[in-house]
């Protein structure tokens, strides 16, 4: 009775008369009911202990020994307090998360028979009995997703962005081909795949958010959550900006005649050349420009107006509104919660499938479709030789699935606690990767096309990558089609809506994480915290939106985010399986999913994950990127910059580090055990206590 999580069993003779145990049951019963509101609910099972915890997965309205059908809350989270009960009929309930908390039970004998003569159990009177105390908190229970799919459709949906549309087709033809698979898949297997499931599992088991959640792990690493809140902040920065290119196409596009079609606008060169199917006299040179280019560059960029970095001019008043109306979108579908985003990503998430489909059909039937087709797949063996087709597989996969940016963890923690999210990680990854191989279909067909029409070799046609692979080579692609206005319109659509998934579960990676770590301050503010952060990202991303905004926009994307970020991973499931334990971690998914993970989920927890990151973050530091924009080349000025932006995140893993042991208790030996112990959740982590009654 006076220590948290005990099991007590007590033997109790039933000696009385049966007079006396039927006063004595009323007046138990009044306590035990009594006791029941106050702290919490009872649950009564004989041979609970001998079925073990699979036996504790809810039922609706199962029945229980004592004849009375039982209940099933959600997923409770218990506090401390105690919980007595009578022998005689109550209505019991069956927890869904099976977290003890803090807390004792005792029972007092009764007759174990329920209300209406039913036997219930064929145990004798006297025997021993199973009785597990549930126990509820008083706060607020944690929000959930509506249905299971609001959850898949939101993963899917933060896991095929953009760079499954520009950057995987690309990256798949420079590095052989066909055979680039080969190691995309063993990384995805070994390295992605594994990462995905981990975060999905932890969240789903703690429930809490990427700050939080450290001091159920590994306290002194609360650091990475800190750390992938920035990263999120600079992703917000940039990553929006191209959704506002898009819609600034997509509002162009309400015209007959499509706007990057012509040379005779007020914004062309007389370089501009002007190459349409129908034109059969006109010669492409190698200093000719398209209308689509320079559209591109011109008016939507107007990069032409800034020299570099040094200087990027004013803020193209254009742009901001585009990005304005995006972040608008953007805030009234999160500012209620996943209640809200889990309804949008039903549009946002599936919209892009349908377009896909219509333009791979639509790109099969364009002369010269084979050939791009052909340059896609083609396999080049002896690349795979080469460590550059191995680092660029490594990290697609990684980018693609997102581990570590708090969004898993955020998303599962909205789950039920036996959802099965092994099931969940396999079907989305699945997902991400088979998307990612049908847009290159989707590209190369076109890029074939564009080939074939300027009668030139398709790697001359696909030298861009990146967006300008969407905002030059495919409108122009676009504009050469029949019904030329609505595949634009379509097409950009697409792109706006790959992009808002993203957004929505970059920013409530941060939103969860921010609530859970001062539910007090934020928790019924949530509406005006998702507003000052939705302003915040708007400001930060001002800079993005001057002339010279593209070129801040490939220095952010280059090296705010992707070293910090795979270091952070690097770290967190080296804090999860070294520290915390890979087998104190698998005894939590068995807990959850009814089964333990099998020998080569350890093992790449434990070595191959690891191994996995450290090759990326060594090839980045050996071979750091050559950052180049259209003919601008980055000074080295703009490294040391890029360098400074991504420490500027993870620095908070070691500052919080430092804090963390100069503000503990103790010898320098007391604080550092103490600062890699988890600490007890005072919310209580389990929601039962199993005690043996009479």
């Amino acid at each position: 009775m006076e220590t948290k999580d005990m099991m007590m069993t007590s033997m109790l003779r039933m000696d009385r008369g049966e007079n006396e145990g039927e006063r004595d049951k009323g007046k138990e019963k009044e306590e035990g009911e009594g006791e029941e509101k106050e702290n919490g609910r009872l649950m009564l099972a004989d041979g609970l202990a001998e079925r073990g915890p699979k036996s504790l997965m809810p039922t609706s309205g199962q029945q229980v020994s004592n004849g009375f059908t039982t209940s099933t809350p959600q997923s409770p989270r218990e506090g401390p307090g105690t919980g007595a009960c009578s022998g005689g009929g109550f209505t019991t309930s069956t927890p869904q998360s099976p977290r003890e908390g803090p807390g004792t039970g005792a029972c007092s004998g009764g007759p174990a028979s329920g209300p209406g003569g039913g036997t219930g159990s064929s145990m004798p009177m006297g025997g021993l009995r199973t009785l597990v105390v549930q126990q509820t908190s008083l706060e607020r229970p944690r929000e959930t997703w509506s249905k299971k799919m609001d959850f898949l459709l939101s993963v899917i949906g933060y896991a095929v962005d953009l760079g499954n549309v520009w950057r995987f087709p690309y990256i798949c033809y420079q590095n052989g081909g066909g055979a680039f698979l080969l190691p995309y898949l063993l990384m995805a297997v070994f390295g992605g795949v594994p990462l995905f499931y981990m975060e999905l599992a932890l969240g789903q088991f703690h429930r809490s958010g990427c700050i939080s959640i450290w001091k159920h792990i590994c306290p002194i690493f609360k650091g990475i959550g800190f750390a992938i809140c920035i990263i999120a902040l600079y992703i917000a920065f940039y990553y929006n900006t191209i959704m506002a290119w898009a819609l600034y196409y997509l509002l162009s596009s309400f015209r007959p005649i499509l706007p990057w079609t012509t040379c005779t606008n007020s914004w062309n060169t007389a370089n501009c050349n002007r190459y349409m199917s129908t034109d059969s006299n006109v010669s492409w040179s190698n200093s000719s420009t398209s209308p689509a280019e320079e559209f591109y560059t011109r008016q939507v960029l107007q990069v032409h107006l800034s020299p570099g970095l040094h200087q990027l001019g004013s803020v193209s008043w254009q742009l901001a509104l585009c990005l304005l109306f995006i972040f608008i979108i953007v805030y009234f579908s999160i500012w209620k919660g996943v209640k809200t985003s889990g309804k949008v990503v039903w549009v946002t998430a599936t919209f892009p499938y349908l377009v896909l489909l219509v333009l791979l059909i639509r790109g099969a039937t364009l002369p010269g479709a084979w050939r791009g087709v052909v340059f896609y797949l083609k396999p080049d063996w002896q690349k795979l030789l080469s460590t550059t087709v191995w680092i660029d597989a490594a990290a697609q996969i990684f980018f693609s699935l997102g581990p570590g940016f708090g969004v898993l963890l955020a998303f599962a923690s909205y789950n039920p606690f036996h959802n099965n999210c092994y099931k969940d990680a396999i079907i989305t990854s699945s997902v991400n990767c088979l998307t990612s191989f049908l847009s290159g279909f989707v590209i190369f067909t076109v890029l074939g096309y564009m080939a074939e029409m300027r009668h030139q070799d398709v790697d001359t046609v696909a030298k861009d990558a990146g967006p300008s692979l969407l905002f030059i080579i495919y409108a122009e692609a676009i504009a050469n089609m029949p019904a030329a206005t609505f595949f634009a319109m379509i097409f950009f659509l697409m792109i706006i809506m790959l992009g808002l998934d993203s957004t929505f579960a970059g920013l409530e990676g941060v939103i969860t994480a921010m609530l859970d770590e001062f539910p007090h301050i934020l928790a019924k503010r949530r509406e005006w915290f998702v507003l000052g952060l939705v302003c915040i990202c708007y400001l930060g991303a001002l800079s993005t939106l001057t002339y010279g905004g593209a070129f801040v926009v490939k220095l952010f994307e280059e090296y705010a985010t992707g070293p910090a970020v795979i270091t952070v991973v690097l770290l967190e499931i080296i804090a999860v399986s070294w520290f915390y334990g890979t087998n104190r971690f698998c005894n939590d998914v068995q807990v959850m999913l009814g089964f333990y993970p099998g020998c080569f989920w350890r093992v790449c927890w434990v070595a191959i994950c690891p191994c996995f990151l450290l090759f990326i973050i060594i090839s980045f530091l050996a071979f750091p990127p050559v950052v180049k924009l259209f003919n601008y080349h980055y000074p080295p000025w703009t490294t040391v910059l890029g360098y400074c932006i991504g420490v500027s995140s993870f620095i908070c893993v070691p500052a919080y580090m430092v804090y963390h042991l100069l503000h503990a208790k103790g010898t320098f030996k007391q604080r550092l055990l103490k600062s890699i112990t988890p600490e007890s959740s005072s919310e209580g982590h389990r929601d039962f206590i199993v005690t043996n009654a009479v």
